[in-house]
């Protein structure tokens, strides 16, 4: 490789890193944003927001570039089943952290690529290793240590973040099955549809007018980051392998911290820690492995 060849690429790869490092911060600000608003709102109502704000957003953004044709597919229905489990996904999320801390909360949240491991074999037909197996179990294990059921520490709403990490482990899963005949465009506009204007009719029974201007700049800013979060991740995603970035996404981990002292003055325990280093490290195995996997 030619020197001036050798330079753009190390420049591509400082700007994956960098993508993938604000959408480490811009998602848990937008987690932050909704704890907020969570102790006023009804998690139904927040949830609806960031939907809503996500379909808008992208539709300004893509709308304009790729016109309504970008809205056409022929997987209706899988769109649909993914879009709801985005949204239980989301749901959950913004109902548990009304009641944890958001470092706790991240730290579960951070068996995500644990939660796709476990059910891309029944679902999708990738073999799988025994170190994968094990490597999941022993994810679960710093889960167990996060959230030490049994002790004076657990909080139900724990349990919360779990069922959200296997939502979006469901869809993610789906949404690996439709990349092949679906543009990256439409799967983004149609992620959020069910949240968006399914939950209209919900709306109406727990809708609550906010009452001030600062809680409508944090209700339209919920959707923009969550879809500049998404939009970070692609951008990094074209200039770097996943395999040098995907690592950096536990950088979500550092900014859920900072944005939880910050906001809310929380800091997590050394147990908390501990759980979360071994999640992450169970994760960037399970990572490696993939990347050895599709290398081979």
């Amino acid at each position: 490789m030619s020197y001036p060849a050798r330079r753009q690429w190390d420049r591509n790869l400082l700007l994956g890193v960098l993508f993938i490092c604000l959408s480490g911060l811009t998602s848990p600000l937008m987690n932050g944003f909704a704890k907020l608003l969570g102790e006023h709102y009804s998690s139904l109502q927040v949830s609806w927001a960031r939907a809503f704000g996500h379909v808008l957003f992208m539709l300004a953004t893509f709308v304009p570039r790729f016109g309504l044709r970008m809205l056409r597919t022929r997987r209706l229905g899988r769109h649909m089943l993914r879009s709801s489990c985005l949204f239980i996904s989301n749901l959950s999320y913004f109902f548990a952290i009304t009641f944890i801390p958001i470092g706790k909360a991240a730290s579960i949240n951070m068996t995500g690529p644990l939660m796709v491991a476990a059910l891309a074999w029944p679902m999708l037909g990738e073999r799988t290793s025994q170190g994968r197996v094990v490597a999941v179990l022993i994810g679960f294990l710093g889960v167990l240590i996060i959230i030490r059921p049994g002790s004076e520490v657990f909080h139900w709403a724990a349990l919360f973040v779990i069922f959200s990490a296997l939502m979006n482990g469901f869809y993610q899963i789906f949404t690996r099955e439709i990349a092949d005949t679906e543009a990256p465009e439409t799967s983004a506009i149609y992620s959020s549809i069910v949240g968006a204007f399914g939950m209209l009719l919900v709306l109406p029974f727990v809708w609550r007018t906010p009452s001030s201007l600062g809680h409508v700049v944090l209700f339209c800013s919920l959707g923009v980051l969550g879809a500049i979060s998404h939009y970070f991740v692609a951008l990094s995603l074209g200039f770097a392998p996943a395999n040098i970035v995907t690592p950096f996404q536990y950088v979500q981990m550092l900014g859920s911290v900072l944005v939880g002292y910050l906001l809310f003055s929380d800091l997590p325990d050394a147990l908390t820690w501990l759980g979360a280093a071994i999640v992450i490290a169970s994760g960037l195995y399970v990572g490696w492995t993939q990347t050895r996997r599709q290398a081979s």
